[in-house]
């Protein structure tokens, strides 16, 4: 078994929004040193799947369904997980 953790978030020639607003918020609380905030998105996923072909599923889950490719990009990380 795996854990596939999984960090979306805009590209850079995206506006993000949200995180502009965070940024705003966080110099009108006098945190003036915050230059940039991104926002994102994070999954986990558990998958019950062979070290062959853990890689390509996330891959493929993030393409066609987490993922909204022409605006975000993404990263994840695969742990395999002991089985008790």
């Amino acid at each position: 078994m795996y854990i596939a953790k999984i960090y979306v978030t805009y590209k850079p020639s995206i506006l993000d929004p949200k995180g502009e607003s965070i940024k705003s918020a966080l110099h009108r609380l006098n945190y003036e040193t915050v230059t940039d905030v991104t926002m994102g998105k994070y999954f986990e996923l558990k998958l019950e799947a062979d070290a062959a072909t853990v890689e390509s599923t996330v891959q493929a889950i993030c393409d066609q369904l987490l993922v909204n490719v022409n605006m975000e990009t993404y990263r994840y990380e695969i742990e395999a997980l002991e089985v008790q």
